[in-house]
């Protein structure tokens, strides 16, 4: 394993501080960032975590809704206090609430469930999109820029992230659409912990599902007065699979207004199977939205 993949472990590696009277307590660590808030992939991952820490082992997570509060400080460790709001006889469900420096930064609620039979299908994959290995990473685009942020993105994420058509880093190229698809994969091998594979997909599924409201109007990251943030994020988890292994992470976004726009996302297996689905609202603010109409 390599440092990207390392760090990413050892965030998802939670202290157990011990039980009060409703809550389960845990502690983890910030993974450093460049410009000092914490990645929100990386705390959702950490409170999944968290709440399967309370959980029988035989139930497993489909779905998961998110609040993130406030930013979150990469100087300091993060506590989660988990309740055990609901245990029947097939679903369990758990709240957990993120704290730094007594405050919360985000708050979601998760609901396992023990594997059970029922009726099957789903979306089919898109077709006729390029495979991974033909396009360009995050390290061939932004290696060479002198900027932190751009270092960090090239050599220190955790994923593989390859844009389906192209990345809108330093321009958006092409047709404006609210539409994108990125190939992902983790930068070396994760154990075969199927708990640990969920939560990196959740740490993963933050990385670009607000770019499709982006590139809608022409909008790159290095945009000047550009101001992102996301401020929830739901999940449902369909079926296992594992983030060291290529997965396409369909992305679309139906709407943006009024300083905030929706993005919703799939994710497919190679061999197009569905693994997942996300959606999350985001605060989109740039200087002078006329100019990109």
């Amino acid at each position: 394993m390599n440092g990207p993949i390392d760090g990413l472990l050892s965030t998802l590696h939670l202290t157990n501080t011990g039980a009060r009277t409703t809550e389960d307590i845990f502690t983890g660590p910030s993974q450093w960032m460049p410009l000092g808030r914490v990645f929100g992939g990386q705390v959702l991952a950490q409170s999944l975590m968290a709440a399967m820490h309370t959980v029988e082992p035989e139930r497993v997570i489909h779905s998961m809704h998110g609040y993130f509060l406030r930013p979150g400080d990469v100087e300091h460790p993060i506590t989660f206090s988990v309740d055990r709001l609901h245990d029947g006889r097939s679903f369990s469900t758990r709240r957990t609430h993120a704290f730094q420096n007594g405050e919360p930064i985000l708050s979601l609620i998760a609901s396992f469930q023990t594997r059970d039979e029922g009726l099957e299908h789903q979306l089919a994959m898109p077709a006729d999109l390029p495979d991974p290995e033909g396009l360009p990473s995050t390290a061939d685009v932004l290696g060479t820029v002198d900027h932190d942020v751009a270092r960090y993105w090239a050599s220190e994420r955790a994923f593989d992230m390859r844009h389906v058509p192209s990345p809108i880093y330093l321009e958006v190229e092409g047709e404006r659409v609210p539409r994108q698809a990125v190939w992902m994969r983790a930068f070396g091998r994760l154990p075969d912990d199927p708990n640990q594979h969920r939560a990196a997909l959740a740490y993963a599924s933050d990385y670009s599902i607000l770019e499709p409201i982006l590139r809608a109007h022409g909008v790159a990251w290095t945009t000047p007065g550009l101001k992102i943030a996301s401020l929830d994020h739901a999940m449902w988890w369909h079926r296992d699979a594992r983030v060291d292994e290529w997965l396409l992470y369909t992305q679309e976004s139906p709407s943006a207004a009024g300083g905030r726009g929706l993005s919703l996302g799939r994710i497919y297996t190679r061999d197009g199977m569905l693994v997942a689905s996300v959606a999350q609202e985001g605060m989109v603010r740039v200087p002078d939205p006329g100019a990109f109409d």
